[in-house]
């Protein structure tokens, strides 16, 4: 069995450890610094924190002063809070380009039993769709702590979408996080899956059910959807001829988009989309709703055989 950790406690980590080294760094937080576990930044370096409350526009209004005045802000919540302070994040963040990090925690049904009004399916709809802003959404520990230390280097908005429930660690410690390039995880001839965030994880379990059935599986972990690494795609779809995505957020708008977006410009190939099907959530175990969604491996394998079948002859 693969070690277990959630991707927010990568994030804290990481947090904690810029804070030690950078002093420009400063954690803002809505109330949930033990749920995101800035927690442990703030625990270090209290005179370098401000907690909010429930005030989410009230903090990323603040990290913009803080970033026009030469700090590092990172601003931390649940995702669906951060759609609390769109227009702030809108306007005073990304319309002005200000050097702001904003974390989302939470996401997407693995969020289970807290149920539809937390698990938050489109914030990479939301945020992709904004110009200057930098979509992370890391598929282990591991790689979200290596993502946070490269957000700190990064001149710009950013959105780093991360988790509460533990999920196998693919990465070690020698892993090089780069943003904008996906990272090959297995390759293979007859068809490419490209996965973000949990869902790279069950995208390898897939592939090892396929490779038993004698389809050979390339995986591609894409922890940057926005920017999208669009050569890496173009390469794919004209290797392999047939595509799927799979991510643990709408099909509308998330990394199914964002991929079928540089198929339909550059190079045409079949697509399945993997993912919740433009509908809302409900309270239940991850696995349990994963199943009844269809974001498994099964469903994932179903789905590569079916772009398989509709290549062009």
């Amino acid at each position: 069995m693969p070690e277990m950790i959630a991707t927010r406690d990568g994030f804290g980590k990481a947090l904690l450890n810029l804070g030690k080294e950078n002093k420009l760094v400063v954690n803002l937080e809505a109330d949930l610094g033990k749920s995101t576990k800035s927690i442990l930044f703030a625990k270090e370096f209290p005179d370098r924190t401000i907690n909010f409350g429930i005030s989410e526009q009230d903090m990323i209004t603040t990290a913009a002063g803080l970033a026009y005045s030469g700090k590092i802000p990172f601003a931390s919540t649940f995702a669906i809070f951060t759609e609390r302070a769109f227009e702030q994040i809108r306007n005073s963040v990304a319309r002005t380009n200000l050097n702001v990090k904003i974390v989302g925690s939470h996401s997407g049904l693995l969020t289970g039993d807290d149920g539809d009004s937390a698990q938050c399916i489109e914030d990479v709809a939301v945020y992709r769709s904004l110009p200057n802003m930098v979509v992370l959404s890391p598929a282990d520990a591991i790689e979200t702590e290596k993502a946070t230390y490269a957000m700190a280097e990064h001149t710009g908005p950013m959105y780093l979408r991360i988790g509460r429930e533990k999920i196998p660690v693919l990465f070690d410690a020698n892993y090089k996080f780069e943003f904008g390039k996906g990272v090959l995880l297995k390759d293979g001839k007859d068809v490419t899956i490209f996965a973000t965030g949990p869902l790279v994880s069950i995208a390898l379990d897939a592939g090892k059910l396929l490779e038993s059935e004698g389809v050979s599986a390339r995986i591609i972990n894409i922890h940057t959807i926005k920017p999208i690494d669009k050569d890496l795609i173009i390469k794919a779809a004209t290797e392999t001829k047939a595509i799927v995505t799979a991510e643990d957020h709408n099909i509308i708008g998330g990394l199914g988009s964002a991929v079928s977006e540089v198929l339909t410009e550059y190079a045409l190939a079949p697509l399945e989309r993997v993912g919740v099907k433009d509908r809302f959530g409900e309270s239940g175990k991850p696995a349990e709703l994963y199943k009844k969604y269809g974001l498994t491996a099964e469903d994932i394998v179903k789905h590569a055989k079916k772009a398989i079948a509709r290549k062009r002859v």
